[in-house]
């Protein structure tokens, strides 16, 4: 909310949001019961389930985490349990403590023998595409894998919540969740009586990638007081041709880009520079950190994007 053909590196994005991209949660904890040890090789554990639709049984105590994904390793530390983070991914730099972290590989190609070799109790993924290449190996060493992919606003604050039992941080995890919703609020009571905006959400321009019905950014984009001209499309991050794309007409555009991405996707597809968006000059960049990672800082390119839309209902 997510993961960022086009390159490995904006799969990943998307992958990892979202977004990246490319966060989620329709899931709930089965169960918070913990089996009491009845000898020295009991593990106490809990049963919960993922967004996969996954039964995945963790020790009580997680002390050793890997995370696959940036907005995973973001909202790891966002609930209280970094010091328990001992891999994630080189695409892992927010907060600044992620950057030490040892590294196992990119997001979408991790090393299965890096991950074994730093022993986690459980092991993070984006998305349920990252399980076939070593779910089978991580089993064998008795490692549990937890799924998330966030299709909606209200799921990554799912994700969050549910981490937050995870790691026996449930305080802290209300607290984050408490201000994301109260700021989230806040936007859509401002952008309530505008008019909703038909906006074109740019994944990438060559080949030319957009948001469709599965995208937690489809949301995102409701509630900053837009409509997603693709919000129909099948899908969470589909490839959209060029004649489609003419058709659309949008009245605005979001480029997410200047983050990780650096000066990728900073320019608009050719098949749209000459929509309304693009000649009443509504194009806005948004770091695509805040919006690729859908974890604590989506809030913020929530925010952005309503400010961009609607400046007038921020004045």
């Amino acid at each position: 909310m997510l993961l960022h053909c086009f390159s490995n590196f904006r799969l990943s994005r998307i992958a990892s949001a979202a977004l990246l991209l490319s966060v989620t949660f329709a899931f709930v904890a089965c169960s918070r019961s913990a089996t009491p040890a009845s000898s020295e090789t009991t593990i106490a554990t809990r049963e919960f389930v993922d967004q996969a639709g996954r039964r995945v049984t963790l020790p009580a105590k997680i002390e050793r985490v890997v995370s696959l994904a940036p907005n995973l390793t973001e909202i790891v530390y966002a609930v209280g349990a970094g010091d328990r983070l001992v891999g994630n991914t080189t695409y892992c730099d927010y907060p600044a403590e992620a950057r030490t972290v040892a590294k196992v590989g990119d997001t979408m190609h991790p090393s299965v023998e890096r991950i074994i070799a730093l022993k986690p109790q459980v092991v993070l993924v984006s998305t349920a595409s990252q399980l076939e290449a070593f779910t089978k190996q991580l089993d064998e060493q008795k490692i549990a894998v937890y799924v998330t992919n966030p299709r909606s606003f209200d799921e990554v604050l799912g994700s969050i919540e549910t981490l937050g039992d995870v790691f026996g941080e449930h305080e802290q995890a209300a607290k984050v969740v408490a201000e994301f919703r109260r700021r989230a609020q806040a936007v859509e009571t401002a952008v309530g009586p505008t008019k909703p905006l038909k906006v074109f959400y740019q994944v990438a321009d060559e080949p030319l990638y957009t948001i469709g019905r599965e995208a937690y950014l489809t949301d995102l984009v409701r509630r900053a007081g837009g409509v997603s001209v693709t919000a129909d499309v099948p899908g969470a991050f589909p490839r959209f041709s060029d004649e489609a794309a003419l058709a659309a007409r949008p009245e605005a555009i979001i480029l997410p880009t200047g983050g990780s991405m650096g000066s990728a996707n900073f320019n608009v597809a050719a098949p749209l520079r000459n929509s309304p968006a693009v000649l009443s000059n509504r194009v806005y960049k948004i770091n695509d950190d805040h919006l690729s990672r859908p974890g604590p800082r989506l809030i913020d390119g929530l925010e952005e994007m309503a400010r961009a839309l609607h400046p007038e209902a921020f004045k």
